[in-house]
């Protein structure tokens, strides 16, 4: 059966949720990692997409997600802070660019940016695109068309909203949001022309099922970048108990993953740094091919350089 879809991938077809599930659930695990790394060499080539991001507006946040540690709704003890002093954010722009990191985003906490302070965001983007090479991405939320518009503008070219889960475990994890209003800021993002960086976190306490569900609706929606994130349980939040996910299901999630969406960047994000070396390697020969560098939101991150030489050794081009 895994020859057969792998094959079909292969030239052109996609496999079904059905095909998925039973793949995830019953497959060699060798042989599902191999099938994934070949669609991977087939569709993307050596080039690993790299990116990292800065926290630009921190805490205070009224949604109440339950793994977030910005949300004012848990007491969770992390620096919080309105908008990024404009020097500090350049400042850490050329140190991105300087390792070698091809792309970064603004990351901004709350549901959403409105009028002055998208204003301000929108100067910070058109400094960072006229003094440094990178490629500019934000992640500010629920956003209107027009407020989309002004950030494909300032030199913005990919948009980032994260489904987080499938809509059918969504509710369980919010309630402030919906899925659906997700999807429709990454429509209009779309609409206005920019790409969509669209993934989740898994441990969460879905099922396989329901990660599988999530990655075909990022493949209707026609996302470009899939940043897969490891739960990290945050004292002081709903999920902070929560058994951390397992190596194989987060190997067999990311081939699976790749199966499901063969020409996307798939990328480890957050979560990722409690995993041994040899599961992050095996990761990248099992369908990933994008990692977010650098330090995370509220939870560190892995050292640039050592990732520079796992990503050497899983065969892709250095950075």
């Amino acid at each position: 059966m895994l020859q057969e879809i792998k094959n079909r991938i292969l030239n052109g077809g996609e496999i079904t949720p059905d095909e998925a599930i039973d793949l995830a659930l019953h497959a060699n695990r060798t042989e599902l990692y191999a099938a994934a790394d070949e669609i991977r060499r087939k569709f993307c080539d050596r080039t690993l997409d790299s990116c990292s991001i800065i926290n630009a507006r921190s805490g205070h946040c009224p949604e109440n997600c339950k793994w977030c540690a910005q949300s004012a709704h848990y007491n969770t003890h992390i620096e919080t802070y309105d908008a990024i002093p404009e020097e500090e954010a350049m400042a850490m722009a050329r140190l991105h660019e300087s390792q070698g990191i091809k792309r970064l985003s603004l990351v901004t906490s709350g549901r959403s940016v409105r009028g002055n302070d998208l204003d301000y965001f929108c100067g910070l983007y058109r400094r960072m695109g006229q003094e440094t090479h990178l490629q500019l991405c934000a992640s500010m939320g629920l956003l209107k068309r027009e407020e989309l518009q002004k950030l494909k503008e300032a030199g913005v070219k990919r948009y980032h909203c994260n489904l987080e889960t499938a809509s059918s475990y969504f509710p369980e994890l919010c309630t402030t949001h919906t899925s659906d209003q997700k999807k429709e800021t990454i429509r209009m993002a779309q609409e206005v022309g920019l790409e969509i960086c669209s993934g989740g976190i898994i441990g969460m306490g879905e099922t396989m099922q329901q990660r599988i569900e999530m990655a075909f609706e990022l493949r209707e929606l026609g996302v470009c970048s899939v940043p897969v994130n490891i739960l990290s349980p945050i004292p002081g939040t709903p999920l902070e108990h929560t058994t951390p996910i397992g190596d194989e299901d987060i190997l067999v999630t990311i081939a699976i993953f790749r199966l499901v969406l063969p020409h996307a960047f798939i990328r480890f994000a957050g979560g990722r740094a409690r995993l041994s070396r040899a599961t992050q390697k095996q990761a990248l020969l099992a369908g990933l091919n994008g990692l977010l560098l650098g330090d995370m939101l509220t939870t560190l991150g892995s050292g640039v350089n050592d990732d520079k030489a796992l990503i050497a050794e899983a065969g892709y081009n250095p950075l």
